[in-house]
């Protein structure tokens, strides 16, 4: 068989759909394998960061008003969902960029194939959670609030293993590179509205120009 043709195969093979189940129950060997048994998926992962931005946005959109304060008409999947992206890939290129330099072992598509696998709780939990909304009453919203929160939890969990055995850290020194990775997220997002905002400057002194010139001749 072609190579492409093989790695096609394997990108969409049914072991590559069930395993991050197998990590959700056993972190420590799933992630180990993502990292040194190549058992991890980018496609995948990708795939859980889509559901979880498309179960997010219906969350936000459809959950009973019980429990949810915002108006469903300001909801725009699309932003949403390619925002959750964006906030992804920039979460991995800051983690990536500060492990590099703390001895990290880690590659940048183990730390978004770990991201992804990690949201597997909240794209199982945010779809049953807003059907149950719908049958809550004012005083039964803490059961809501409850499976959310679990789920949440149990990601937040899922990334700090996943990132501590990918860079073959201690728990320690996981949280310090955690902690740093976010402040160098915050640096990445300043410099590109930064540059945003300098590029649309640039554009309007052009734009400018070229107007004067026009009506001058």
């Amino acid at each position: 068989m072609p190579e492409k043709q093989k790695g096609d195969c394997d990108m969409l093979s049914k072991e590559k759909f069930k395993y991050p189940f197998y990590v959700m129950v056993h972190p420590f060997d799933g992630f180990y394998e993502i990292r040194h048994r190549e058992k991890g998926s980018i496609f995948v992962a990708l795939m859980l960061v889509f559901l979880f931005g498309l179960s997010y946005s219906i969350n936000r959109r459809y959950a009973s008003f019980v429990v949810n304060y915002i108006n469903p008409r300001s909801v725009d999947s699309r932003v949403e969902i390619a925002g959750i992206f964006i906030a992804v890939l920039l979460f991995a290129c800051s983690n990536w960029s500060i492990t590099c330099l703390m001895e990290g072992e880690g590659r940048f598509k183990d730390i978004l194939t770990v991201i992804g696998y990690s949201l597997l709780p909240m794209v199982l939990t945010l779809i049953p959670a807003t059907i149950l909304s719908w049958f809550v009453a004012s005083s039964e919203e803490g059961l809501y609030y409850l499976i959310i929160n679990v789920a949440t939890i149990f990601t937040v969990i899922l990334i700090v293993i996943g990132i501590m055995t990918i860079h073959n850290y201690t728990f320690g020194k996981t949280l310090i590179t955690l902690f740093i990775s976010f402040i160098a997220l915050l640096i990445i997002i300043f410099i590109i509205l930064l540059l945003i905002y300098l590029l649309q400057q640039v554009y309007m002194f052009f734009y400018g120009l070229y107007t004067e010139i026009i009506l001058k001749l």
